[in-house]
């Protein structure tokens, strides 16, 4: 079969390779779509990061470079493994897309994304999404139902949201102000205007504005350019500020204004990944006495971030930007997310195509 594998920085070759094999509890899965992550460009521009280098074997997968790329995808189920129970020949997927060790306790409440030598399926090997079929642990397939496929592979990311908005506490009714409107902060976006939250946004870009309003994930997006956000966020909750902040834009400043926007006794999560140690307002986190979180990944997020694009409440068919084959993978993918990033939320690969 095809498949889209990382060498190193900036060296990701389309070759053929064996098809994965079935295993006891394992599901075999045809890829319908897959896209392309931020993770993957860091991983391209700057990697490898959580891609094992070559002759560095992973602890839990024994795997190094060259791997199998993808994490977001879905696809449908062609086989399944002895004793694998709840799921059928047919039926429609997504993947959570974790390697941890067998011992780890996935059930609920458990924190297992935290779990010593955690990485993801298509970074730490196992196979990945950018190629044509893949097997993997039964406890990582969830069903998705009459959901399109080239939407499903958003459900990933989605779950990345979703598990910001858990870690937030945030309720219907409260105020939530997102910083940044990309991939990740629209799709926070989505999940908090999805809960009944009010969301604001900040942005400059003028295409990621016109993307956050085209959405309908925000009650308003404002520019820094066009005034002190923090003091617009509290004209417009009646002097109080947001109930909670979203960090998604790894720019310091946004930082500060999350800080400034959001009410005393405030939560402000923090979804991005920094390349660089910020400087933190400590004083201002102490007098207002803000909680400041981090998020990373999800963990038992998929079921209720599936079920909530199945409500209706979140229509997942906007954020995708582009559609692409495999072959198309760097030029028509990467470099634009690089290039032209302003203009893509989501572009999604056919390994098929």
């Amino acid at each position: 079969m095809r498949a889209a594998r990382y060498y190193d920085q900036k060296d990701i070759r389309i070759e053929d390779i064996d098809e994965p094999v079935l295993k006891p509890g394992t599901v075999a899965i045809d890829v319908a779509w897959c896209g392309i992550c931020g993770t993957d460009l860091h991983e391209y521009l700057e990697g490898p990061i959580f891609i094992p280098p070559a002759g560095h074997p992973h602890p839990i997968s024994g795997e190094s470079a060259p791997v199998t790329m993808g994490h977001e995808f879905s696809g449908t189920i062609t086989a399944l493994g002895e004793g694998v129970t709840g799921l059928e020949v047919g039926e429609n997927v997504v993947v959570e897309p974790y390697i941890i060790h067998e011992d780890v306790d996935t059930g609920e409440g458990q924190q297992y994304q935290l779990s010593r030598d955690m990485n993801f399926i298509g970074l730490g090997g196992r196979g990945g999404g950018l190629s044509e079929k893949i097997v993997v642990e039964r406890r990582w397939v969830h069903p998705i139902g009459k959901i399109p496929l080239d939407e499903a592979a958003l459900i990933e990311p989605l779950s990345v949201a979703h598990h910001a908005f858990v870690r937030s506490g945030a309720q219907a009714g409260q105020v939530a102000i997102v910083g940044g409107a990309g991939p990740i902060g629209l799709l926070t976006a989505a999940v908090l205007k999805a809960k009944g939250l009010t969301v604001y946004i900040s942005e400059l870009s003028e295409a990621r504005k016109a993307k956050a309003r085209e959405t309908g994930v925000a009650d308003e997006v404002f520019d820094p350019r066009d005034g002190d956000v923090a003091e617009k966020v509290r004209e417009a909750t009646g002097g109080r500020g947001a109930d909670a902040g979203f960090e998604c834009s790894s720019v310091p400043a946004v930082l500060d204004m999350l800080l400034d926007a959001v009410a005393p006794g405030g939560v402000i999560v923090n979804v991005s990944i920094w390349g660089h140690k910020p400087e933190v307002d400590m004083p201002k986190l102490v007098l207002k006495e803000i909680d400041l979180r981090g998020t990373i990944g999800y963990a038992n997020d998929h079921p209720d971030t599936i079920a909530l694009v199945q409500s209706g409440k979140l229509d997942l068919a906007p954020f995708i930007t582009g559609r692409i084959g495999l072959d198309e993978l760097i030029s028509e993918g990467f470099d634009q997310l690089i290039n032209n990033n302003e203009e893509h939320v989501k572009i999604i690969v056919d390994p098929r195509a």
